[in-house]
């Protein structure tokens, strides 16, 4: 691979050229698989056949169910946003053994640490 006369050239830095120039063979191998791979993976399908989804879309089912939906989401939210675990509190209100606080309280509380010194809304 070397062009020129190697006489020319240092022993050491001719072993520096043929080291590299052998790099250079393996990365150009590599390259090539590479590129071999890239079109193989340009020939598979671009979408594959991924399970559809599963759960209805939100225009599906009553005004009722819709609504029922909305509110234990918001409930969820809440009750994430404020530290409570969602199923405790909601087997809580549903026993109505009362070991958590009332949402409302909770959110009243929460208010009072507000940068605008509100501490009750109502």
């Amino acid at each position: 691979m070397i062009t020129f006369p190697p006489e020319d050239l240092s022993p050491s830095l001719l072993e520096y050229i043929v080291k590299h120039q052998e790099l250079i063979a393996r990365l150009q191998d590599r390259i090539e698989v590479l590129k071999n791979e890239i079109i193989r993976l340009k020939k598979l399908n671009p979408k594959p056949n991924i399970k559809p989804n599963t759960k209805p879309p939100d225009d599906s089912g009553s005004d009722d169910g819709r609504q029922c939906r909305d509110t234990f989401a918001s409930l969820k939210k809440t009750c994430r946003q404020h530290g409570l675990s969602f199923w405790d509190y909601l087997t809580d209100r549903l026993n109505g053994t009362g070991s958590f606080p009332r949402l409302e309280d909770v959110i009243e509380y929460a208010s009072c640490w507000l940068p605008c010194g509100q501490c009750r809304g109502y």
